[in-house]
């Protein structure tokens, strides 16, 4: 005999069940965009591609004209239809997505401020003022008493501005002039200013069209920049600039002329020495500069070579090297300041095929070593005389990084600390006595909140090939795992990025309303090693988008969720993932969300003028060589759609995005509502103000995340 309360939840049940069929119907009624097709034939190889919506694609100079062109406005035309239908089809959300972004922002923390860092006599933090979007970055000296300088107030810098992005900053050696960058167009173009610190003055220096970083070489009266090719965006060019003159009057003193690589400018943690890194996906190649001498010349640590990478830091009489020189798993080498090519370097930590080398920090007694094992992150401290321990960390999977570590002459090591269930920690360990004490932890303002009530696990699928793919997942604790728990999956799985667990807030309004969370580790990122990098891109590609199908079947066959309640989401790379696994299983899924994809892959790598192609020649494969074209081909999302049924989907990109351009979600939509043979949801949101990183606002990024939370809550009938 069933209690009231079952009946209560069965009245309860079919009124949603109700309400939702009626919302279908009306949202059948609405009509959807429909794009005009312009057929353009592209040869490749002697095989003819047909692509109706090449149209779509803008120049830089269509896009920033005043008055738009006939093509422009069919372009804009065609992206508010689409913002539109999206509006009208999620408009009964409307509510829903405002209570969610009110309750993501009402776990931020106000009057935030970061934990200080130490340099050069001051104390650096930043911190927010109740309800600010934008930080203000503050400094204090190093002494009692002392006053706050506020060097940047973000909020009334931004005011005025539907984008205001801040890029990195600089203090000059004698602490009185600041350079900080600044882009306000969401393209990663960023213009350099240069502030007095004793008057408050903007001074009349200003560096155009930079990838944001300025590095002073020691006398404060010169600083090294880098360029952006216009039209690629490729960081190609490294400039030395003196206060008091003019841009035009700037020395080139390094320009990358191989549009396979980037270059970016540096200095040493010691501040002794000035880098120039040339960067390719399998190569580089260094140069370095005594930072005391700003003027002289430029020397090559070791010549660039096919899949030969290294980077370099200074310590003593030494350079520090990490290298993958007879490692696939990179080692750690020293070697003289005057004999710094690769036959002289001398292993400090060896190679081993078990553990990837991710990084280091140096200090005057003890080298910190960051160590990636069977996926999760180990922190090794090595006295440089005496012996060696690990820092223990306890959850099943977690992300764990030095970070802010300027002081050479310390015991102490800032690290952070966080897992799928624990709050970012910042963390200050003694390294002598083994003792850490935490100086910050991220506040969580939900007096319901606590890291007990959630459970995360580690989990491992079996790949087609027998590959044991792990899988971080986290639910509030209580959930049945009776195969119909809505659950949604992530990976980006590209580059080697690794994507380590870690707490997010936001997640919360998933979690706290029955979903469950889960992170896909699949090749093409180095959580195992650089051997899953490698069996995860080029000829190798589709491993990353099967161990992804094979992680979601692995946890619909134990019974945490099913097909009709299993959702993917992926950006940017990890958007190309979703366009594929989409095309390879739609039936998979009920609901995917393809953020900033990267979706129309043959015809981006067959295109040198577009944004970071060439440098990616390594990662997915030059399709100008036949081999390449043909792989490229039958996994590109844009390419392989078919007409047949497809899942819910949600795509959102930006305007402006200079990563993956507008035109790639926006030809992929219309092809899928052309083709698609279902009635379930085909949307797209492009945000004509933003690019790939979305809003510069601190909360302001928060409704977008709202609009696809409603998205996948709305296709269970969750409504509150």
């Amino acid at each position: 005999m069933k209690t009231p309360i079952n009946y209560l939840f069965i009245a309860l049940f079919v009124l949603v069940g109700c309400k939702n069929k009626e919302e279908q119907k009306e949202q059948k009624t609405i009509e959807a965009p429909i794009a005009k097709k312009i057929p353009k034939e592209i040869v490749t190889h002697g095989d003819t591609r047909t692509d109706d919506y090449f149209w779509m694609r803008l120049s830089d100079e269509q896009k920033n004209a005043e008055t738009p062109d006939a093509q422009t406005q069919d372009v804009l035309d065609y992206l508010n239809q689409e913002n539109e239908y999206t509006a009208k089809i999620m408009s009964h959300t409307d509510k829903f997505q405002e209570k969610l972004y009110e309750e993501m922002v009402s776990r931020v923390k106000k009057d935030d401020a970061s934990v200080p860092v130490t340099d050069n006599g001051y104390s650096y933090y930043t911190r927010y003022e109740e309800g600010g979007d934008y930080a203000l970055y503050c400094r204090k000296k190093v002494e009692d008493n002392a006053k706050e300088e506020i060097m940047l107030n973000g909020p009334e810098m931004a005011k005025g501005f539907a984008y205001y992005g801040f890029g990195s900053s600089a203090v000059s050696p004698n602490n009185e002039l600041l350079a900080f960058s600044i882009d306000t167009i969401s393209r990663r173009q960023y213009t350099i200013y240069f502030k007095d610190l004793n008057t408050g003055e903007l001074l009349a220096d200003k560096l155009n069209n930079t990838s944001g970083g300025a590095t002073w070489a020691n006398d404060g009266k010169t600083v090294f920049y880098t360029t952006k090719d216009p039209e690629t965006l490729r960081s190609n060019k490294i400039f030395k600039h003196v206060l008091g003159t003019h841009q035009d009057q700037d020395e080139l003193v390094y320009e990358e002329k191989d549009d396979t690589y980037r270059c970016f400018v540096w200095k040493s943690k010691s501040k002794a020495y000035l880098f120039i890194g040339s960067f390719q996906t399998l190569s580089t190649e260094l140069q370095y500069l005594d930072a005391n001498t700003p003027n002289g010349e430029w020397k090559v640590i070791q010549p660039r070579e096919r899949d030969l990478e290294y980077s370099v830091d200074h310590y003593e009489d030494h350079f520090y090297i990490r290298t993958n020189l007879d490692a696939n798993n990179f080692r750690l080498v020293k070697t003289p300041l005057s004999n710094t090519t690769k036959e002289h370097w001398v292993d400090v930590i060896p190679h081993r095929s078990d553990v990837y080398l991710e990084g280091y920090e140096l200090f005057k007694d003890y080298l910190v070593v960051e160590e990636r094992k069977n996926g999760l992150i180990n922190i090794r401290v090595k006295a440089w005389e005496g012996e060696e321990h690990y820092i223990p960390f306890n959850d099943p999977a977690y992300l764990a990084y030095t970070t802010s570590n300027l002081d050479f002459d310390t015991n102490k090591l800032r690290y952070n600390y966080s897992s799928l269930t624990t709050p970012f920690t910042n963390f200050e360990y003694n390294m002598d006595t083994k003792s850490s004490q935490v100086l910050k932890q991220e506040e969580v303002l939900d007096p319901n909140f606590s890291s007990d009530n959630y459970m995360s696990e580690r989990l491992y699928a079996t790949a087609k090939d027998g590959t044991q793919i792990p899988i971080s997942i986290v639910y509030k604790k209580g959930i049945d795992k009776n195969g119909k728990n809505p659950l949604l999956l992530y990976a980006y799985g590209s580059y080697g990025n690794s994507m380590d667990p870690n707490f997010s807030s936001t997640r919360l309004s998933l979690l706290d309303r029955g979903f469950i969370y889960a992170i896909a580790h699949v090749r093409g990122g180095q959580e195992m090693g650089r051997d899953w990098y490698e069996n995860g891109k080029l000829l190798k590609k589709k491993n990353t988008f099967t161990d992804f199908i094979d992680c979601g079947e692995y946890l619909i066959n134990k019974g945490y969720t099913n097909n009709e309640h299993l959702y993917a989401y992926g950006g940017s790379a990890g958007g190309l993932l979703m366009g594929a696994i989409l095309n390879m299983k739609p039936e998979l899924w009920n609901g995917v969300v393809a953020a900033v994809p990267f979706v129309d892959v043959v015809s981006t790598m067959l295109d040198e003028t577009i944004p970071l192609t060439t440098f990616e020649f390594d990662e997915w494969g030059n399709p100008k060589i036949k081999e390449y074209y043909d792989y490229i081909k039958s996994y590109s999302p844009y390419d392989n759609v078919e007409a047949k049924d497809y899942p819910n989907i949600l795509i959102t990109t930006g305007y402006w995005d200079s990563q993956v351009q507008y035109w790639e979600p926006a030809k992929w939509i219309a092809k899928l509502r052309a083709m698609k043979t279902d009635d379930n949801l085909l949307l797209m949101d492009c945000n004509m103000e933003n690019g790939h990183g979305g809003a510069s606002g601190r909360f302001e990024r928060y409704k977008r995340t709202a609009l696809m939370f409603s998205f996948f809550l709305d296709l269970e009938g969750i409504t509150e």
